[in-house]
């Protein structure tokens, strides 16, 4: 898992990169700066508990780390999204900025598609709020994640410095 969050790490931190406001930049940045925190503690205590072998407080302290990164994950998926929405700058060559930035078009356009479906087929009660039965939820980051990968010849996988794992190939 620890592991798993240093790629949700360099994913915000690409993100922050390219993002176009400086303030949406700037949550980005300290998102991916407090999952990379939680994510180097939890492989400490990880390694600690191996060596160590098993006790109530070290399976506790591992168990409330992990909570830890997952919290620290979602919100860097959070302010990914809302980066998002403000706008990215183009990509460098590099194939890993590439391939993040042909996912976040891709939820993006899930998610445009997604409202304009909403705006054409308004459930929406007497006072105009939407109603809550029936209504799918909005395309988010993590759940595009978890869809298996579309096969495109547009967007080719290109191996990265971690044992041949690009930042897109792990799901979220």
């Amino acid at each position: 898992m620890a592991s798993d969050g240093q790629v949700v790490v360099k994913f915000g931190n690409i993100l922050a990169k390219r993002c176009l406001d400086r303030r949406c930049s700037m949550e980005l940045l300290r998102a991916a700066e407090r999952a990379q925190s939680v994510s180097s503690q939890l492989a400490i205590v990880a390694r600690v508990k191996a060596v160590t072998g098993e006790s109530k407080a070290s399976s506790e302290l591992l168990l409330s780390n992990v909570q830890n990164l997952l919290r620290a994950v979602q919100h860097v998926l959070r302010a990914a999204e809302a980066a998002c929405v403000k706008g990215l700058g183009q990509a460098s060559a590099d194939p890993e900025e590439e391939e993040v930035a042909a996912f976040c078009q891709q939820w993006r356009k899930n998610l445009t598609q997604h409202r304009a479906k909403e705006a054409l087929n308004s459930d929406r009660d007497e006072l105009g709020l939407r109603k809550t039965r029936g209504a799918k939820a909005e395309p988010t980051l993590m759940s595009l994640g978890q869809e298996p990968p579309p096969r495109s010849r547009n967007i080719p996988k290109h191996p990265s410095p971690r044992k041949g794992h690009t930042v897109m190939d792990r799901h979220l």
